[in-house]
C-alpha cells in the first residue's frame, strides 16, 4: 500500500509559505523596474498587477480545495484534458522551478554573500543545495517552520525599508508629486502602467508553487482559500507600500537606474549599515529557494504517482514521509544549472513556462465544473477563469521574441514527454 504524505501543515504555516513565496528576493529589484516602465505612480501598477493575479489565483484556489493531491497544475491538467496536457503542464511547472532554484543558488553566492565573505559561487551552490535538500527530506513541518522565520526577516526588513521612507517623508525630504507622475519612454499613461503591471505582475507568482502542498494541508478545504487571499493582500499591502514611501523619496530616474533600488531609500534615511540589506536580501534568497524547491519535489512526486514521470520519484520516506528520491532528484538537476552558467539565460524563460501553467490551469476551473470532487470545495464565480485567461493572454503580448526561442525549446520537450506519456497510456488501454 502506497505511503500517503504527512499531513502537518496548519493554516498559519500555509500562509507563511505562500507569503514567503510571494515576496521572496524579487521585490528587493522590483519597484526601480516598474518605476522605469511607468514613472513614479509605482503603486498604479502593482495594483493592476494584484489584480491580475488574484484572478487565476482564484482559480487555483477552487483547484485545491476539490483536487487536495500534490501534483498541483499538472493533476488538474490531467483530470481536464487527459495525461498528455497533464505531461506537458506539468513539465513546465517542473522545469520552471528547476530552473529558478539552480538561478537563486547562483545568486546567493553572488554579490550580497560576497560583501560578507569571498567564496567561489560554485562551492557555495553545492553546500547551499544540500542543506536546502536535507531540510526539505527531513519533513515538511521543519521546511516549513525554517520558511516561518525567513519570512518574518524578509517582512521585517521590507517593514524597516517602509519606515525610513516614511521618515524621510516627514522630515520633508521627499516629493510626494512623484506619485502622481504617469508616463516613461515616451508612453502614454495607460501604456506605461500595462508595462509596469506586467513586471510587478511577475512578482506576485508564487502562489501557484502552494499548491503542491495540499495533501500535506490538515484541512485544505478551509485553510487553502485563507491562506493564499490572506498570503496575497499582505504581499500587495506590502508592495504597495514599499513602492509609495520609494517613489516619494527617490528620485523617479535614480530609483530606476539603481540595481538595489530599496537600498537607494536606506541610504537617503541614514541610520542603517548597508551590510544589514545583504543579510536580509540572502535571508529571501534561501527562502525562496526552500519554498520553491519543496515545490518542485512534491510536483515530482505527484506527476510520478500519477504515471507521468518514472515510479521511482514517488518513493516516500517511511519514518518522515517525504519524497526523498524525487526531493534529491530535483536538487541534483537544480544544481547542474547552477554549476553551468546559464541559468541567467533560462531563467527569463520562466514567465513564458508559467503562463502556459496559467492559461491549462483556468481553463481547467471550466472543465472540471462538471465533475465531482470534494465537498463543500471553494468555488469562484464562472467569471473569474474567464478573465485569468484573458490575462494570461495579455502578458503573453508582452513576451519578448528572443523569450519566446528560448521557452519554446522547453514548451518542446515538454510535448515530447506527452506525446511519449500518451503512447504509453494507449498501449496500456489496449493491452487491457
Amino acid at each position: 500500500m502506497a505511503i500517503s504524505l504527512n499531513r502537518a501543515a496548519s493554516t498559519p504555516l500555509l500562509y507563511l509559505f505562500i507569503l514567503g513565496d510571494i515576496l521572496g528576493a524579487g521585490v528587493y529589484v522590483l519597484v526601480g523596474s516598474v518605476a522605469a516602465e511607468s514613472g513614479g505612480a509605482v503603486w498604479l501598477p502593482l495594483l493592476t498587477a494584484l489584480g491580475l493575479a488574484a484572478l487565476t489565483a482564484a482559480s487555483y484556489a477552487e483547484l485545491a480545495t476539490k483536487h487536495p493531491r500534490a501534483g498541483g497544475s499538472a493533476h488538474y491538467a490531467t483530470l481536464a484534458f487527459g495525461q498528455a496536457v497533464g505531461s506537458l503542464v506539468g513539465f513546465c511547472m517542473l522545469a520552471a522551478g528547476l530552473v529558478s532554484v539552480g538561478a537563486l543558488a547562483r545568486a546567493f553566492g553572488g554579490d550580497y554573500l560576497q560583501e560578507l565573505v569571498a567564496v567561489p559561487t560554485g562551492v557555495v551552490a553545492v553546500v547551499f543545495l544540500t542543506a536546502l535538500a536535507l531540510l526539505n527530506i527531513r519533513g515538511v513541518r521543519e521546511s516549513l517552520g525554517a520558511n516561518a522565520v525567513a519570512t518574518a526577516v524578509e517582512v521585517g526588513g521590507l517593514l524597516l525599508v517602509i519606515g525610513l521612507g516614511a521618515w524621510v517623508v516627514l522630515r520633508g525630504d521627499a516629493d510626494l508629486g512623484r506619485l502622481t507622475e504617469v508616463g516613461a519612454g515616451g508612453r502614454g499613461a495607460v501604456g506605461a502602467v500595462l508595462a509596469g503591471a506586467v513586471l510587478a505582475y511577475y512578482s506576485f507568482v508564487g502562489f501557484e508553487t502552494s499548491v503542491n502542498l495540499a495533501e500535506e494541508v490538515q484541512d485544505p478545504r478551509r485553510s487553502y482559500p485563507r491562506a493564499l487571499f490572506g498570503a496575497l493582500l499582505t504581499a500587495g499591502a506590502v508592495y504597495l507600500l514599499v513602492g509609495l514611501v520609494a517613489s516619494a523619496s527617490v528620485p523617479t530616474d535614480r530609483l530606476a537606474a539603481s540595481s538595489g533600488p530599496l537600498l537607494e531609500v536606506v541610504r537617503l534615511a541614514g541610520g542603517v549599515p548597508e551590510w544589514l540589506f545583504s543579510l536580509v536580501a540572502l535571508v529571501a534568497v534561501a527562502n525562496g529557494a526552500l519554498l520553491t524547491g519543496i515545490m518542485s519535489s512534491r510536483l515530482a512526486y505527484g506527476m510520478a504517482r500519477d504515471g507521468l514521470l518514472p515510479s521511482v520519484l514517488a518513493r516516500v520516506l517511511p519514518g518522515r514521509r517525504t519524497p526523498w528520491v524525487a526531493v534529491l532528484a530535483t536538487s541534483a538537476l537544480s544544481l547542474a544549472l547552477a554549476l553551468t552558467g546559464e541559468v541567467d539565460a533560462l531563467a527569463e524563460t520562466l514567465v513564458l513556462l508559467l503562463l502556459v501553467v496559467f492559461v491549462a490551469v483556468n481553463a481547467a476551473v471550466l472543465v472540471l465544473r462538471r465533475r465531482p470532487g470534494e465537498a463543500g470545495h471553494f468555488r469562484v464565480p464562472v467569471v473569474v477563469p474567464w478573465l485569468g485567461l484573458a490575462s494570461c493572454l495579455l502578458l503573453f503580448t508582452r513576451v519578448d521574441g528572443a523569450v519566446w526561442l528560448r521557452g519554446l525549446v522547453l514548451v518542446g520537450l515538454g510535448a515530447v514527454l506527452a506525446v511519449v506519456n500518451a503512447l504509453r497510456a494507449r498501449r496500456s488501454r489496449s493491452a487491457g
